[in-house]
């Protein structure tokens, strides 16, 4: 037994899928072969280690680089075979799935790939539903991602990097691009952002997001994170690049702007009028979700005045009796639907729509007969909710709900006047902000008028340009 024999029966002798055998060809050659069999096909290994290296080992030849490691390299019939040297880059293959082959008098080893992880088919997203367009996302294996955007651009220009990211899960992330049309500068800064993380674990894609995005302090993203393999192969022939990390099905990609996230990938599968009635409905319903709360609160709470009498006269007979301010009574029913949808996120997902449905109809009935919220507020909530769904991105979505709370809390505490701070603050954050170099808020602020028949509109597609216009940085 050599040296880097004892180190792996020192270190993983108690794993019970540690297997650790010793044999002899006929012809005499000794040699240890390291699996884990969790991770190792058995079948694979008897077929193409075990059975060749017992039978056909050739007798030992003349030539000065013949060595008992050399022919049982040759022995192998397999396609991803290679040598190692070194504990480290051993153990590196070992828990990547690879058989280890070693021999008493040789430094080396042999790695034979024959991982066997369990893998999810392809399926359909479940997080962004396709009304029109390609059905198949992302799954957990870097590789099978790979060939999904291959499947979509199959150009010899397209680009992957492979780096190791993770001191202890020794993650695999992937840099993709089109080398002639991502701008270089952007491709650097990617990749050297990337090679700068140092922690010693990457489990999902937003590990990587947190650590290379401009900005941590606002809620709106600054990357885009999907699971369908057309959206990323649109960013990609936009000049723009994406990442990949292995075990999980969503991809990152970059740059983007505030008005990408009103944009689907549905959009350029419809016709031009009817992809740009849908972008302005989606613009709308941000509107709706961040203001509609915030206004309500602040009429009744601090402007009256502005409402028609009529109108005045309905709301004040809907509130006769109920206990709290317009302020507390709007933020409970915002609270309590919060904590519906979140409930039904986390339930399964048969229980999950009983509990989000039900529980609003009946939470939301019950609280107006029982004179705790008044049925405008009810009104409010419910459409300020249903507004919310309308955002392509889980992440933006999440972003306008914050937008949405902060503006309510300072309408509640200085009205209308609360309110125009916050559209001036948020404006100012929005214009501060930037995705790799790019403005958030192009092509509006800094001006790109080549941009804009794809920002507030979609143009009709020969009108949109062969060739990517690139953000400026």
């Amino acid at each position: 037994m050599n040296a880097l024999s004892a180190s792996f029966s020192e270190k993983f002798n108690n794993a019970p899928d540690f297997f650790k055998g010793s044999f002899q060809s006929k012809t005499g050659v000794e040699f240890t072969c390291l699996y884990l069999s969790s991770l190792t096909d058995n079948t694979m290994a008897d077929n193409f280690v075990f059975r060749p290296l017992l039978t056909s080992i050739p007798p030992p030849s003349a030539a000065p680089d013949d060595t008992d490691l050399s022919r049982l390299y040759a022995c192998i019939q397999h396609m991803q075979v290679r040598y190692l040297t070194g504990f480290a880059a051993c153990e590196e293959a070992l828990l990547g799935g690879c058989c280890i082959i070693m021999t008493q008098d040789d430094e080396r080893a042999i790695a034979v790939d024959l991982c066997s992880f369990e893998q999810r088919s392809v399926s359909e997203p479940e997080m962004e539903a396709a009304i029109r367009g390609p059905r198949e996302g992302f799954v957990e294996e870097w590789y099978r991602n790979l060939s999904l955007i291959r499947k979509k651009v199959r150009s010899g220009n397209l680009v992957f990097e492979n780096m190791i990211i993770g001191t202890e899960t020794n993650t695999r992330v992937c840099l993709v691009y089109l080398k002639h049309l991502a701008d270089k500068n952007l491709v650097d800064e990617f990749r050297r952002r990337l090679q700068a993380i140092q922690t010693d674990s990457i489990l999902e894609s937003a590990y990587i997001e947190e650590w290379i995005q401009d900005s941590t302090l606002t809620p709106f993203p600054q990357l885009m994170a999907t699971e369908r393999p057309d959206a990323i192969a649109a960013k990609l022939l936009e000049g723009k690049a994406a990442v990949i990390t292995d075990g999980t099905p969503i991809v990152l990609a970059g740059p983007i702007t505030f008005f990408e996230q009103f944009a689907a990938p549905e959009d350029y599968y419809q016709r031009a009028d009817i992809a740009t009635l849908l972008r302005w409905l989606r613009m709308f319903s941000f509107l709706l979700s961040i203001f509609v709360p915030a206004l309500f609160v602040s009429v009744i709470s601090f402007h009256q005045e502005i409402l028609p009498a009529a109108m005045l006269a309905n709301l004040a007979a809907q509130r006769e009796g109920v206990p709290f301010t317009g302020f507390l009574e709007t933020s409970m029913m915002m609270v309590t639907f919060e904590i519906l949808r979140e409930a039904g996120l986390r339930m399964p997902r048969i229980a999950g729509q009983a509990i989000s449905i039900v529980g609003a109809l009946v939470l939301g009935q019950s609280a107006v007969e029982a004179g705790i919220v008044s049925a405008s507020t009810v009104i409010v909530v419910s459409l300020t909710a249903i507004s919310n769904f309308v955002a392509p991105s889980y992440g933006f979505g999440i972003a306008q709900r914050i937008v949405q709370f902060t503006f309510m809390c300072l309408a509640g505490l200085m009205g209308l006047y609360g309110l125009i701070c916050g559209v001036f603050i948020l404006l100012i954050h929005l214009a501060s902000l930037r995705s790799f170099g790019v403005r958030y808020l192009t092509p509006i602020a800094p001006s790109v008028p080549s941009f804009w028949k794809d920002t507030l509109v979609r143009a009709p597609r020969p009108f949109l340009g062969r060739r990517p216009r690139r953000l400026r940085r």
